[in-house]
Formats: C-alpha cells, sequence, structure tokens
C-alpha cells in the first residue's frame, strides 16, 4: 500500500503573552508522525482542544508546521469543516471558485464545476448571495458541494455529517460513505465512535497536541475509553 502522506514531529507553535513585553511558545501540536496510505479512511479522535483542528490544517496545506516534515505524494486536499476558510464578503458561488482553485483546479474548471456545486448543496439563488448570510448548514452544503464534485486526492473531513437539515444530512452522509468505502482517501475526525467503527481503517488518537496511539480502530478505542491521564508515546 503506497503513502498519500506522511508526517515525521511534526509542530505547530504559537506566541503567547506572559506579560507586557514576553511572549513564549504555545504548542499547539508536537511530534507528530504517522501516515496516511493511499485508499484508507483513517479516523483521528481527541477531545477538545487536543489540537486536531491545527493537525487538519497542516494535513490540508493550508499551515506550515515550525518544526518536523510532512511528505507529500498526492497533489489535491479538501477539508470539510464549518471553519472553512470561505471569504465572508463573497457570495457563494465566488467562494465555490476560489476553492476549487486553491484545490488545483483551473479557473475554467471550477467555473465548469459550478453547476455540480450547485445541484449538490441544493444552494439555488442563494449560491449568490454574500457567504457572511449563510447558516452553519448553508455553509455545510457549500462545503460539502465543493468538496465532493472537485474530487480531491484526500478529504479531510471535521466532524460535519451531523449538520443541515435531515434531508440533506442523510444525503451528505451517504456520499461521503461511498467515498469512505471506495478508493478514495479520507480522514475523519469524529466523536462518533459508532461512525468510527463502521467506516474506518485505523484511528490516531491526538492529546494535548501529541499522538497518545495508534492503530487498530478497536484497540485505540479501548484505551481512549480506558484514559484518565494520557501520556504520549
Amino acid at each position: 500500500m503506497s503513502v498519500a502522506l506522511s508526517l515525521n514531529q511534526v509542530g505547530v507553535f504559537y506566541n503567547r503573552k506572559v506579560s507586557l513585553f514576553n511572549r513564549e511558545k504555545s504548542w499547539a501540536i508536537r511530534d507528530i508522525s504517522f501516515e496516511v496510505n493511499t485508499g484508507e479512511t483513517l479516523g483521528i479522535i481527541g477531545r477538545n482542544g487536543a489540537g486536531i483542528s491545527t493537525l487538519l490544517r497542516v494535513l490540508a496545506d493550508l499551515l506550515e508546521p515550525d518544526e518536523g516534515q510532512i511528505t507529500r505524494n498526492v497533489k489535491t486536499a479538501s477539508l470539510l469543516t464549518l471553519n472553512l476558510g470561505f471569504m465572508p464578503h463573497l457570495s457563494g458561488r465566488d467562494n465555490a471558485i476560489v476553492s476549487g482553485m486553491l484545490m488545483g483546479l483551473s479557473r475554467k474548471e471550477a467555473i465548469a464545476n459550478l453547476e455540480d456545486v450547485i445541484s449538490f448543496s441544493e444552494l439555488g439563488d442563494a449560491i449568490d448571495d454574500p457567504f457572511r448570510t449563510y447558516s452553519s448548514g448553508m455553509r455545510a452544503r457549500l462545503g460539502f458541494g465543493i468538496a465532493l464534485t472537485s474530487d480531491p486526492d484526500i478529504i479531510l473531513v471535521d466532524e460535519v455529517l451531523g449538520v443541515g437539515d435531515k434531508e440533506f444530512r442523510q444525503k451528505s452522509t451517504r456520499e461521503m460513505k461511498e467515498k469512505m468505502q471506495s478508493d478514495k482517501t479520507v480522514v475523519l475526525v469524529s466523536h462518533s465512535e459508532s461512525l468510527v467503527r463502521e467506516i474506518c481503517d485505523r484511528v490516531v488518537w491526538i492529546e494535548n497536541g501529541a499522538v497518545i496511539a495508534s492503530g487498530e480502530v478497536e484497540d485505540v478505542l479501548t484505551e481512549y475509553n480506558g484514559s484518565t491521564r494520557p501520556t504520549p508515546r
């Protein structure tokens, strides 16, 4: 099995103000090492504040690590999250074009892809409204439409399968499961153990910005559920 992404001791920090004139490094993630294999669905679990959002942005090439190395053997990755980097003053249509181009499409290809985006998202005329007026459900619809119709090499999913109205939620969940159960490479962040068990091939557990455990789904989930004070290893 070939490797799509490889992280070797990756770290990201920000400067935290400790006094009027002094700042210190605060590591969001540090010494993160694991591989994502081509065609697998890798689950990432962890509690809120574990550093997973930062990690996803590194995987999506939206954030450059401050230390360590990430090796990419793929061209495009799409991050599905409620905090997508859309521009609030642009319309949904313009954001779809820009996002498609950021995923590696040409402007012509991104424009040609618009009808599929609008059809999947079911936004209708709202595609021309400013993104800042969108509800969280509408934002998720647009994000799903862009990611699933642009066909990136890797889909990074940040716990968005439970948003939107019931009909669209069922539709998007079904589409994502089809992607995950095909030869598509997927990294899934989820607090749903049943979903992780159903579709993930392996799991990485992140806590306090570090990898606590990785491996077989049941083994990692059992350790995660029995933990109180995790120690990185």
